[in-house]
């Protein structure tokens, strides 16, 4: 048995290069990606013009998220 949990991470970029994601984009993503499990774990100014924005998140990995990653691109 593992004594250290697996996960599996998702990095995403909101808003465009001329205006970053408004409140409402943002916290429709956000309430998106917790409803599938993940937590975030980091949002970051993806930029110096601080227009867009990264979001890492993590969740448990599951025996079917292991499985779809085996599979043959």
């Amino acid at each position: 048995m593992n004594e250290h949990p697996l996960w599996e991470y998702r990095v995403i970029s909101l808003g465009r290069w001329w205006r970053g994601p408004g409140d409402e984009a943002l916290e429709e993503a956000l309430n998106e990606l917790g409803a599938e499990g993940w937590e975030i774990i980091s949002v970051m100014a993806q930029d110096y013009s601080n227009s867009k924005v990264r979001v890492v998140a993590k969740r448990p990995l599951t025996d079917r998220a292991r499985r779809r990653r085996s599979l043959p691109q």
